[in-house]
């Protein structure tokens, strides 16, 4: 879902199991974040980046992980692919990896999973990793400029975390605090 704002800028929303690619300066890409995670990849010479956002991890070492829209190992072949299609060269790549956070005890720790197939995909493809945020008890909701590769983190009460599939609206009532990345 995009819409404009009254600054010139357009801003994306997106959701479990979507990726979006760009090389409009104006655009900055949303996202929340729980156990989910969001490869933030760019090409700083090309100008072009983008982001996804997976549920969960797959195994690219084996076949028989599904190819749909909420598993990791296809949503990052998805991103890659429609960077190198904007021009960008795979040896340029940088990449910021956001979420995997453990926000509900008691069951499978998913957001570790997440963030140690992003991480290990990313190291197999030569891809380099900049700073990010993995891991812990939060959520995150996450902006992404993909041209200029500034992403700003906004991390969420344990409480108030949802990732939210098929695109209603949240609200965010407060935040644990933010940090900026460039």
């Amino acid at each position: 879902m995009e819409s404009a704002s009254a600054d010139g800028s357009r801003k994306v929303n997106l959701f479990q199991g979507e990726f979006y690619v760009s090389n409009d300066p104006n655009v900055v890409v949303t996202t929340i974040l729980g156990s989910c995670v969001a490869a933030c990849i760019r090409d700083p010479l090309a100008g072009v980046g983008g982001i996804n956002h997976f549920l969960l991890p797959g195994n690219f070492d084996d076949p028989r992980t599904p190819r749909n829209d909420y598993v990791g190992v296809h949503l990052m072949e998805l991103l890659i692919n429609g960077l190198l299609r904007e021009g960008a060269r795979r040896d340029r790549l940088e990449a910021k990896l956001f979420g995997g956070g453990r926000t509900m005890e008691g069951l499978t720790d998913i957001g570790s999973l997440n963030a140690s197939f992003a991480a290990r995909f990313l190291e197999v493809e030569g891809i380099a990793t900049k700073l990010g945020s993995l891991g812990g008890a939060h959520g995150r909701r996450i902006q992404f400029w993909p041209v200029s590769g500034r992403v700003r983190q906004i991390l969420i009460s344990p409480t108030e975390t949802r990732e939210v599939p098929f695109r209603p609206s949240v609200a965010i009532k407060s935040n644990a605090g933010d940090l900026d990345l460039f």
